[in-house]
């Protein structure tokens, strides 16, 4: 190998000298290319930086209009404090929650139905709302109107309508107690039909069963005294009183009638059971005695009091006990449990008289024989000439 060929392969500087060349980049070249990549990797982190922040950023939205969309359909629309003006609501028997918040709904007292039913569950009243008439306000918040709701505060009325009062004067306190002209409960006791009586009812009277009633401001006068039907059909369930009946050889309403009689006679409790004996005593002799019962006179007469006139004894009246023998043709008050109890299980005894021979004190004294009850009758007329 000649010389030239040595150079070429080993090269040389400018001073003859010869050193062997480097068989990769130079310095500097591998200087800038570790610079790159270190620019390029501080370029890859700001990007990967930036991409995060985007990614977060698009999370963070989302769960928050996620949030309010989960929100909204979770919590339901509701007004907030307890409202303005006024409303009444009805709630009628057998009402659910969800048709009351239909209602209230209806009526612009809540602002959705969930809310309502919401507030009722947390308030465990779901299943426990009572029928009636509630006075609301407009747009309350649904806890406020569920609290609106407690029984308490239904308007109503409460009246008692006490044993042994004629159906003139029940519906006399009705028209009181409700406002409304007593001609409205008049045109209602007529429809026999309308008020549920029961077949062998000839009329109201007797039927309007006495006890505590509720009156709500929607009731009408026929609902009113349709209820007081119902009333009466529990109490003669109660006692069995078609039974009861047959049994004594009677019909319900003749047993009713006995009742009323017996209501009006007797000075006690007590006294109902041997009263009832007296009248079937009476009817069942043979031939069958008068019952002779000013109740039943006054009552025919339009009168108050506890003795008729000799002048009210002597009328035609098909009420007069005095002139007709059996029962009169119908109850002449409304009589209680007390007095369908007596007439259906009247006590033992022999007994066509009594008299109550002081009527301060309720006593009240029979008698087997007219001239035991004539002493006794004595023993009253003294009693009252003291009074």
């Amino acid at each position: 190998m000649n010389d030239l060929d040595m150079d070429a392969l080993l090269g040389s500087d400018d001073d003859g000298s010869y050193r062997r060349r480097p068989s990769g980049p130079s310095r500097s070249a591998r200087t800038r290319s570790r610079r790159r990549r270190r620019r390029n990797r501080r370029k890859g982190f700001a990007a990967s930086l930036f991409a995060i922040a985007i990614v977060i950023g698009i999370i963070g939205g989302g769960g928050y209009y996620g949030y309010q969309w989960l929100n909204d359909v979770l919590v339901p629309d509701d007004y907030t404090g307890q409202g303005t003006g006024e409303v009444t609501i009805e709630i009628k028997e057998g009402q659910s929650a969800t048709e009351i918040a239909q209602t209230l709904l209806a009526e612009g007292v809540i602002k959705s139905t969930r809310a309502f039913t919401d507030a009722a569950a947390a308030a465990g009243k779901s299943g426990s709302l009572q029928p009636g008439v509630y006075k609301l306000r407009k747009q309350m918040a649904a806890k406020y109107a569920v609290e609106a709701l407690d029984p308490e505060n239904r308007l109503r009325t409460r009246i008692t309508i006490t044993e042994g009062l004629r159906l003139s004067q029940v519906l006399d306190k009705l028209s009181t107690a409700t406002g409304r002209p007593v001609e409205e409960f008049q045109e209602a006791a007529k429809r026999r039909k309308a008020l549920g009586l029961p077949s062998y009812a000839r009329g109201l009277e007797g039927y309007a069963f006495p006890a505590t009633y509720e009156i709500s401001p929607r009731k009408t006068p026929e609902d009113i005294l349709t209820e007081m039907v119902d009333r009466f059909r529990v109490a003669a369930d109660k006692a069995d009183l078609a039974a009861g009946a047959k049994e004594l050889g009677f019909t319900p309403h003749q047993i009713i009638t006995i009742a009323s009689i017996v209501q009006a006679e007797s000075g006690k409790k007590s006294d109902m059971p041997k009263v009832a004996r007296v009248i079937y005593n009476r009817l069942k002799r043979n031939p069958p005695m008068m019952l002779q019962m000013d109740s039943t006179v006054l009552y025919g007469e339009g009168k108050f009091g506890l003795h008729a006139s000799e002048a009210d004894r002597a009328s035609d009246s098909p009420y007069n006990t005095y002139k007709r023998t059996g029962l009169p043709p119908g109850p002449i008050c409304n009589p209680g449990d007390d007095a369908i109890e007596a007439a259906l299980n009247p006590a033992k005894g022999d007994w066509l008289f009594f008299v109550t021979t002081d009527p301060k004190r309720g006593i009240t004294k029979f008698a087997e024989t007219e001239a035991e009850h004539n002493r006794n009758v004595a023993e009253y007329n003294r009693n009252r000439g003291a009074g």
